[in-house]
């Protein structure tokens, strides 16, 4: 059991419905405060913290163009409130084309 404040590791986030759904929230989020027009690609990995709700840290690949960037987006969650945010969206670098798939 994680310790309240505590950033885990999500188990299966790569494959995790949930964590796929507040990622694409995040790069449509990003692009609507930005102007921009990534595309959502996968989820590397995610996080998370109990606070009040859930803090999701997600590493993403989105398609800015022609080129594949990894991104580290964090959504605040609380569920029982129907209630989502896109706290913070940052650039981590590019993905090697060796990567991509």
């Amino acid at each position: 059991m994680a310790a309240v404040g505590g950033i885990t590791e999500s188990q299966g986030s790569e494959n995790s419905l949930e964590i796929e759904s507040l990622a694409r929230f995040a790069v449509d989020q990003h692009n609507k405060k930005q102007n921009a027009l990534l595309q959502f690609g996968k989820v590397v990995n995610s996080k998370q913290q109990v606070v009040a709700g859930t803090m999701y840290y997600i590493t993403l690949e989105a398609t800015d163009g022609d080129a594949k960037k990894a991104y580290e987006a964090k959504v605040w969650a609380k569920p029982w409130l129907n209630f989502k945010e896109l706290q913070d969206f940052k650039l981590i670098g590019d993905v090697p084309a060796h990567q991509s798939a």
